[in-house]
């Protein structure tokens, strides 16, 4: 059974940690920017990263790639909606996790406060 996981959550939050941990092929729109080994965030880039990031995983499905692991905020149903997408086209089971900072951690990428304060709001959980 081919797996895909969904890690949702806020930055700073530990889902980068947790793919890592899981295993197989990780991957995550940040990972677009970094150029020779330094984040680079270009905002008007952003659509372009969530583009990589998508076709990453679909290469990979169509090799049947065992585990793949997809580590973004996600704050919105809707942005999960292309990955779900591919594991049914693919036969993937997915997981969905969100992954909550109740450890103190550190937002890397310097979103500012302000940024946070607004995906928390916008942060939707269907039961």
């Amino acid at each position: 059974m081919n797996e895909l996981f969904l890690l949702r959550g806020l930055p700073g939050s530990g889902k980068s940690t947790l793919a890592k941990s899981l295993g197989g092929k990780h991957f995550e729109a940040d990972m677009y920017f970094v150029r020779d080994g330094e984040y680079k965030f270009d905002a008007t880039k952003l659509r372009d990263a969530h583009e990589w990031c998508r076709s990453s995983v679909g290469g990979l499905m169509i090799n049947e790639e065992p585990r793949l692991v997809v580590s973004n905020t996600f704050t919105q149903e809707w942005e999960m909606k292309p990955y779900y997408e591919l594991a049914e086209k693919y036969g993937y089971v997915v997981f969905s996790l969100i992954v909550e900072n109740r450890h103190g951690g550190i937002n890397e990428h310097g979103v500012p406060e302000d940024k946070l304060e607004q995906m928390k709001n916008r942060f939707e959980v269907k039961l």
